[in-house]
């Protein structure tokens, strides 16, 4: 055995049997860390190609949450790795088929059972212990960041479930219900481009940062992620928005590919795209690639023909607004015309990133999201109480119901209480107790709350569920689509919680 910090020497006299330049790696690779890749630059730095024995999803069971498919195009991806199979019979005849110049195994087996040495000593192969200088499990990170939510860090909110008497068999059956409701999303598509970076320290220069991007994954955000969230909590998602002309657009429709999606390209402006350059956890910097242009007139014009006959279909539009163009007035007026006609349910969530921007251009809707900041600029008053905010805001709109998004202090409700016919105001805070990325929790929020709007829930009964969903969300990295399998699994524990207490 040849250890890394020793170098590879002493080559047996069998080395003609062998591919001198490969070097194996097997695992099940859930996701591409900072350690792997140190690895791979490691054999690179050998003049070695780098080839990846991929556990197939048979040989794992519960040791990977992606399919070996995806796991592989992940991996095929990635410009340090030269060729990734998925792995057919066993790791000692994938060795013999190829008689690699080493496999390299993590150090933690180095004082273990190694069944690859034996067939590896037959031929003059080498094993290699090495993980780099971090250690730890790719299954580890993505239990934490990418799949299933620990719902111990999801608080249940005894006082708001009692006021209003929420029923957990209700609740079930709502999210069951999303299954029929049909959805037309409209809005901006966004890239949110995450970059994992090593420290290097303080520049001799100058009194900058360095740092090193050592990794990169694209998720698909703004009204997209909306889109995917409908889709996977369940419903019948239609989706229509722009992007540019550039080397996004293949990776938008492959993202999108399991939705009804109509994105207009727009030679004029480009795919927004943003990126966070983020280290330990935490978000260092982040670039917005963008326009803020509307779209011009033949474009409307074509995107309202493609949605008049789908808005005869649903059960409910969402307006996703980001205010980079895709929705200017006259597209949005002519929309909620076509909606009343209908008597559709409608929603909408505009964001401000800058002074640009009114959430009350959104008349007539049935729930209106903003955050606090954003309904702010809609009434143009920085000082006023936030039930009066929530008032102004609503008589401004007429809207039916107003949730006004407060961060990591929760949400604020302004709703129509239809018996009384009165407008009351109650809050819910924040869920969960750990937030590890705040990206997206609005956009879940939207979702989970307006497909219970759409199946008939209650105001609070659909509040509830987006305070969930967006506490979901926070516990991992990026944007990625809320399955309806695991807010489920989540009633289900907060229910058990709230008996027994």
């Amino acid at each position: 055995m040849i250890f890394l910090e020793t170098g590879l020497r002493g080559l047996s006299k069998k080395n003609y049997y062998m591919n001198k330049n490969i070097i194996f790696v097997f695992g099940n690779f859930n996701i591409l860390h900072p350690g792997h890749l140190r690895l791979f630059q490691f054999i690179k730095s050998l003049k070695k190609e780098v080839y990846i024995g991929l556990i197939p999803d048979k040989d794992v069971e519960e040791s990977v949450f992606i399919n070996e498919i995806l796991r592989k195009e992940n991996l095929d991806s990635n410009s340090l790795v030269d060729k990734c199979l998925i792995i057919e019979n066993s790791i000692e005849e994938t060795i013999m088929e190829y008689k690699p110049y080493a496999v390299v195994k993590g150090k933690e087996y180095e004082n273990a059972f190694n069944p690859e040495l034996k067939i590896l000593e037959s031929y003059g192969g080498k094993l290699i212990f090495s993980s780099g200088d971090v250690v730890f499990s790719s299954k580890a990170l993505l239990k934490n960041e990418l799949g299933p939510i620990n719902n111990d860090l999801i608080s249940v909110p005894m006082d708001f479930l009692k006021r209003h008497k929420i029923n957990f068999d209700n609740i079930t059956n709502i999210i069951e219900g999303f299954s029929k409701i049909k959805v037309l999303v409209i809005g901006d598509l966004i890239l949110d481009k995450y970059i994992t970076c090593e420290p290097l320290g303080m520049s001799q220069e100058d009194p900058t940062i360095v740092v090193k991007p050592i990794d990169s994954k694209v998720f698909v955000g703004g009204a997209g992620i909306v889109a995917l969230h409908g889709s996977a909590l369940g419903s019948h998602v239609w989706f229509s928005s722009v992007s540019g002309i550039d080397e996004q657009r293949g990776f938008i429709d492959q993202e999108l590919r399991e939705i009804e999606t109509k994105i207009f390209k727009d030679p004029n402006r480009p795919t927004i795209l943003k990126e966070r350059y983020r280290s330990k956890g935490k978000t260092l910097l982040r670039v917005s690639r963008l326009s803020e242009n509307s779209i011009d007139a033949s474009l409307q014009k074509k995107l309202l023909n493609y949605v008049r006959p789908i808005i005869k279909k649903v059960d409910m539009i969402l307006f996703s607004d980001f205010n980079y163009g895709f929705l200017p007035n006259e597209v949005v007026n002519e929309v909620i015309k076509l909606g009343k006609k209908h008597k559709k349910i409608m929603i909408a969530d505009s964001q401000s990133s800058s002074q640009i921007g009114d959430i009350s251009r959104f008349n007539n809707m049935d729930l209106i999201c903003a955050t606090e900041r954003e309904a702010r600029i809609s009434v143009s008053d920085k000082e006023i109480g936030l039930v009066q905010l929530a008032e102004m805001l609503q008589k401004k709109s007429c809207a039916s119901n107003i949730f006004l998004k407060l961060g990591e202090e929760g949400t604020f409700f302004h709703v129509l209480d239809e018996l009384r016919q009165e407008f009351i105001t109650d809050k819910i805070n924040a869920l969960s107790n750990v937030a590890i990325d705040t990206a997206g929790a609005g956009d879940s929020m939207l979702i989970g709350s307006s497909l219970s709007l759409a199946t008939g829930a209650s105001v609070w009964e659909s509040a509830y569920i987006g305070a969930l969903c967006a506490a979901i969300q926070v516990n991992r990295i990026g944007n990625i689509p809320l399955q309806q399998k695991y807010l489920l699994n989540l009633i289900k524990d907060q229910k058990n919680f709230y008996e027994n207490n």
